[in-house]
């Protein structure tokens, strides 16, 4: 069932077009991901679906809700984190939760938030004292109080360790579980590729695809790249490259001194007659590894522009 609808969203800020045709639809219960480089839109597009940013053209849908004649009902239904959340220091994140339950009608209890968010060890320390990982899961956990259908989330482990950044990572999943739908960005290619059902990469304003991680790294080519380094020298490396070079699975291949790099589909096949063959020659095999491909491969090929975290 489709949950969110965006529908030829533009937006200019004087001369610069920050958005200029963005549509997609989110599915109940997924975690929908939009990357793109630094300046592409993401944080303006989330702005206008999350009701901050008015949109100069286009239609956003919340099931049959838009946000002209339903703000009040698409608003009950929504949280929000967004990349600076405010935060009442001198209070601890037990009151802080407390004190935004009083906004909402239903609000889902604070104990069910500590637990989810993994701060009841903390509820009663005054939040100027937490870390930056506890910060963003009280933030997570403030934009979960009205117990929304959707939670936006924009890049919620900036800046974080990699162990905050995991912490973060069970709180999301644990959102899927609850039936929660997610629409994040981030900065964090290895977070998009671990954590989505689906991504949507933006760039210039514009969309240039969606779909699942898996699909997207399996659009690129079904090639692996199996990476080798012999310790007989480069002699060695020259006789097996002419060797792997007569067989049909090697597409291509590259040699630099005593290693050896081979693309091919069918990495454990190709693996397997190499061995034969250095069996036979007596050659040993220092290192081997097979490189597969990633969402950063995909970013790059879609969007000709280098990651950078």
């Amino acid at each position: 069932m489709t949950i969110l609808e965006v529908m030829n969203l533009k937006k200019s800020f004087g001369s610069v077009r920050a958005v200029e045709d963005v549509s997609f639809s989110v599915k109940a219960g997924e975690i929908f991901t939009i990357i793109g480089p630094n300046g592409a839109g993401k944080t303006t597009s989330l702005e206008m679906i999350e009701g901050l940013v008015p949109p100069d053209a286009g239609e956003i849908r919340f099931g049959e809700l838009n946000w002209n004649q339903d703000a009040n009902k698409i608003k009950k239904m929504i949280g929000v984190q967004p990349q600076s959340s405010a935060l009442f220091d001198l209070l601890t994140p037990e009151e802080n939760l407390n004190l935004f339950a009083t906004f909402y009608d239903d609000a889902r209890s604070t104990e069910e938030i500590l637990e989810l968010i993994n701060l009841n060890d903390h509820r009663r320390q005054q939040v100027k004292k937490l870390s930056g990982g506890q910060r963003q899961r009280l933030a997570i956990g403030l934009a979960m109080i009205s117990d929304p259908d959707i939670i936006f989330l924009d890049e919620p482990t900036t800046g974080l360790d990699p162990q905050a950044r995991r912490n973060i990572w069970d709180i999301i999943l644990q959102l899927k579980e609850l039936g929660k739908t997610t629409i994040l960005t981030t900065h964090y290619m290895e977070e998009a590729e671990q954590l989505s059902d689906r991504v949507c990469i933006i760039d210039q304003g514009k969309i240039v695809t969606i779909d699942s991680p898996a699909s997207l790294i399996e659009q690129l080519t079904k090639e692996r790249a199996v990476r080798l380094s012999f310790l007989d020298g480069p002699e060695a490396a020259k006789e097996v490259l002419r060797f792997m070079e007569t067989l049909d699975s090697v597409v291509r291949s590259e040699i630099d001194g005593t290693s050896l790099t081979l693309w091919t589909a069918h990495p454990e096949d190709t693996l397997y007659t190499l061995f034969g063959f250095t069996k036979e020659k007596n050659y040993q095999v220092e290192q081997v590894s097979i490189r597969e491909m990633s969402l950063e491969d995909v970013f790059i090929e879609f969007t000709g522009k280098e990651w950078r975290d």
